[in-house]
């Protein structure tokens, strides 16, 4: 009877956030079946049939087994549940569902297709027409009406196409670093969601795998949602020094669970995923890594838009300068100098004078 009543509960539940649109995914299989609410429905109704059958035909039911047999069957698969879990918690899970699997690529997983399904939106308008309250409906047009607006509510009828990975970045605190490293051939990513709650053991590992990783011809970082007080303080805990960008800690969880965990990218494709447990299973054949281009700053230094020297802008009397403007990208004023004068600047920066009457620029 148990069996009947939870199920008629879900069964409402689920209709109900179909019905009205409270939940989009309900989640009862995570990753590996994706269900919609209306499909979730379905499936209660699926198994509120056959739970009555079952309760109807009670009587019917007959045991395959002995009670010794199915008490040591009860035992041994409850036994085996506890181990299953434990595993998966110490190690990886035995099938990896998410986006984040090894094999994809995780440019192609942020990619959306030109042809992908835009987002259905309904956008009712509210206004005050001859002292009464009007609402009209758009797929999100301005109605033309002549009354006093008072406000607007959105619905989403139909969602749009979404990528299976849209929170995975690699950011460092001045830019965004996602696409230089998913170029990489050769790079090893440290995955910590939170630096203050990593597994000591799993980060006493951490310098061999650096050494390692280095000597074979490797890159490696790491991605954390922690700021930068904790990224010091593991680089001095554990004796390391490669850097730690930041990303999503939704993300990070979803790319691998464990406190650290360790993946492998070939140009944005992950081969290989192990939990700090299983380091030794990560496999670092020794590889050839091209020099990397080292970038040149070649600065502009302006007074009062004439070109100076760095010196010259040094030596001026901060009392005297009205303003200064730093451009560390390519601008357009930039590349037209560059443009006029066959020069290769990098980044400008201009300076602005309060007296312009005795400036000698």
């Amino acid at each position: 009877m148990e069996f009947i009543i939870n199920d008629c509960i879900f069964t409402f539940l689920t209709f109900y956030s179909a019905y009205f649109d409270k939940v989009k995914d309900c989640g009862c299989f995570g990753d590996a079946l994706k269900l919609t609410p209306w499909e979730s429905f379905t499936k209660d109704i699926v198994l509120l049939f056959f739970i009555l059958i079952l309760f109807v035909g009670a009587k019917h039911v007959k045991p395959l087994f002995g009670k010794l047999t199915t008490t040591i069957l009860a035992l041994l698969s409850f036994i085996f549940s506890l181990w299953f879990g434990y595993h998966v918690l110490m190690h990886l899970p035995a099938k990896d569902f998410r986006a984040y699997k090894i094999g994809a690529n995780i440019q192609e997983g942020m990619s959306v297709p030109e042809d992908a399904a835009k987002p259905v939106v309904e956008y009712s308008w509210k206004f005050k027409v001859g002292g009464e309250e009007k609402i009209i409906t758009t797929n999100g047009a301005y109605p033309t009406v002549e009354g006093e607006f008072i406000s607007v509510d959105t619905k989403e009828v139909s969602a749009g196409y979404e990528p299976p990975i849209y929170d995975f970045s690699i950011e460092s605190d001045d830019e965004d670093l996602t696409e230089t490293f998913l170029n990489d051939e050769h790079l090893i990513i440290v995955v910590s969601y939170n630096l203050e709650s990593m597994e000591r053991a799993g980060g006493l590992k951490l310098k061999a795998l650096q050494d390692e990783a280095r000597k074979n011809g490797y890159k490696i970082i790491g991605l954390t949602a922690s700021g930068n007080t904790e990224k010091q303080a593991l680089k001095e805990d554990y004796n390391i020094d490669f850097e730690f960008y930041l990303c999503d800690e939704k993300a990070l969880k979803t790319i691998v669970r464990s406190n650290p965990g360790i993946i492998a990218l070939e140009k944005g494709t992950i081969t290989q995923k192990v939990h700090w447990n299983d380091l030794k299973d990560l496999k670092l054949p020794k590889v050839e890594r091209q020099a990397e281009a080292v970038k040149v700053e070649h600065i502009l230094y302006q007074i009062d838009n004439v070109t100076a020297t760095k010196s010259e802008v040094d030596s001026l009397n901060t009392e005297t300068i009205e303003s200064v403007n730093v451009l560390k990208t390519s601008t357009t004023e930039l590349d037209s100098i560059n443009a006029a004068n066959h020069s290769d600047y990098t980044s400008m920066v201009k300076v602005t004078l309060k007296n312009k009457t005795n400036n000698p620029y």
